[in-house]
């Protein structure tokens, strides 16, 4: 890897980025190009399985129910198929193997979160990305090969355990190499509108590549990708800056006693007892939450209401997608500029409302522009509290006492900035809502309806504007800080008044 200093820096920081990049876009693409596909294992591990039910809706993340198809056209639900000891059918039964299959990565994820974000302070963020795309080839030459619950099961796992290798180290070390705020706000930004990349990429590139070539062929050609990943890693992260981890001694320039770094290591509590940053993840928390409880609940609602084609019951979310690559990708730089606190509140009006208006939409093609609003929001949403996230584990190392900033020297290895615990802590947030909100959902849609739950989230997140609010004003206006302390991103700062910790050298 070029070194981060000198002429070089702007562009081997920037290739670093790509490399973050194309990683949570195969996280993602390897996601979704296994949805189409698992129909044709469902019928090869349970060859009892009726005819009318081999076309699924599978979810991303949770399955509540199988939802099958009376014919190409219309989706219908699958009438009850009696057994041989005249019992009902056992899709109902397969429903349970299924949900947990499709489960176990965000529960995979949701567990190596923290796991990941404390590592990082030993290892720092290099490794463990190099890591996550081992798992990432792992799995899909799991899911390749496989033939049975078993591995398909394990290949799910190895992916949730990459995905939390990548996800909370690429952003950790995208906000440790762009300093600057406004810079950072832009490419992090970008650089979030990968999962929206693959997420689109994944559902067709499956299908198409399934029909043409069979259901291993998809996940050869990631594993070959990854591959190619894993060689732009080698040739551009710096992996060896692990040799300089907490726990081994160093000596203090300043005399001849030897310290332990230990001490040095970014903690968790002062970000966990950090009002703001805990009212910034629940930010992206409740945004998240919305599009989580929609993917398991909204087909089941549209067959039941909208009797929609085959083809749009698939294409549904495609809206959402777009909706979130244009707000990630569009909208750092404005909220940087327009004040990050502020887009968000906006971003969170237009979730609330979206998701109010879901369920007043008569025809599929109603509900084109709520769910592109909806994913725009959470877009922005993404876009304007992630980078905050790094800016306030920059304020808080600022209001430590001066010999600790050391820690911040564009000479110290990865991992010794603190963004891993911040980032750990963000991605246990969406994982969560992934997890629970699926759950939750499925259990209130059957008792009060699914427009009622809807709309009740929708509503949650329009009452957590004020909180935010409140929460951002009282850090502010609160109790008087560090004099180093900045002011909190309500409106933008001139990036000259930033005080930057890594002496970037442009």
């Amino acid at each position: 890897m070029l070194p981060l200093n000198g002429s070089n820096r702007r562009q081997s920081r920037a290739v670093v980025a790509f490399v973050v990049y194309i990683s949570l876009f195969l996280d993602n693409m390897l996601l979704t190009v296994i949805v189409p596909i698992l129909p044709d294992y469902l019928v090869q591990f349970h060859t009892n399985v009726p005819a009318s039910v081999i076309y699924k809706n599978f979810s991303l993340h949770y399955v509540p129910k199988l939802i099958g198809a009376g014919s190409d056209a219309v989706v219908v639900q699958p009438t009850p198929f009696p057994s041989p000891d005249g019992r009902p059918s056992a899709i109902e039964e397969e429903n349970g193997s299924i949900g947990i299959l499709l489960g176990v990565k965000a529960l995979v994820q949701l567990v190596a979160n923290p796991i990941v974000g404390s590592g990082t302070a030993r290892f720092g963020y290099c490794l463990p990305i190099v890591f996550g795309t081992v798992q990432l080839l792992l799995a899909s030459l799991i899911f390749g090969f496989g033939t049975s619950y078993g591995s398909l099961f394990v290949a799910r796992a190895i992916h949730g355990l990459g995905s939390a290798c990548i996800g909370v180290c690429g952003m950790s070390l995208v906000a440790q190499l762009y300093s600057e705020p406004d810079r950072r706000s832009r490419i992090m930004g970008t650089v979030l509108g990968a999962m929206a990349v693959g997420v689109l990429v994944g559902y067709p590139f499956g299908g198409v590549v399934y029909e043409l070539a069979g259901k291993a062929a998809p996940f050869h050609v990631l594993a070959a990708l990854c591959a190619g990943n894993l060689i732009l890693q080698y040739l551009q992260l710096d992996c060896g800056s692990h040799r300089f981890h907490a726990g081994l001694p160093r000596v203090d320039a300043t005399s001849t006693t030897t310290v332990a770094t230990d001490e040095r290591r970014p903690t968790w509590w002062p970000l966990l007892s950090n009002r703001l940053v805990l009212v910034v993840v629940g930010g992206i928390w409740i945004s998240t939450s919305a599009m989580a409880i929609l993917e398991p609940c909204l087909p089941l609602w549209m067959i039941a209401q909208l009797h929609p084609k085959k083809w749009q019951l698939g294409t549904v979310f495609i809206p959402d997608s777009i909706g979130y690559w244009l707000g990630t990708n569009c909208f750092g730089s404005v909220a940087y500029r327009f004040g990050q606190i502020r887009v968000s509140i906006l971003a969170l009006l237009l979730v609330g409302t979206a998701c109010i208006l879901i369920p007043s939409a008569s025809t599929v093609t109603g509900l084109l522009l709520p769910h592109f609003g909806l994913g725009l929001g959470i877009g922005v949403v993404d876009a304007a509290l992630v980078p905050l996230l790094a800016t306030l584990v920059d304020q808080l190392r600022e209001s430590q006492p001066v010999h600790e900033l050391e820690m911040a020297s564009p000479e110290e290895p990865d991992g010794r900035h603190g963004y891993g615990a911040v980032y750990a802590i963000q991605q246990i947030a969406v994982s969560v809502a992934y997890s629970l909100a699926p759950i939750v959902g499925g259990e209130l849609v059957p008792i009060v309806g699914f427009p009622a739950v809807l709309r009740a989230l929708g509503a949650l997140n329009l009452l957590y504007v004020p909180l935010l609010a409140c929460a951002t004003l009282r850090n502010c206006f609160g109790k008087p800080t560090s004099g180093a302390q900045t002011n909190l991103p309500l409106a933008n700062t001139e990036p000259g008044s930033y005080k930057r910790f890594y002496n970037t050298v442009e």
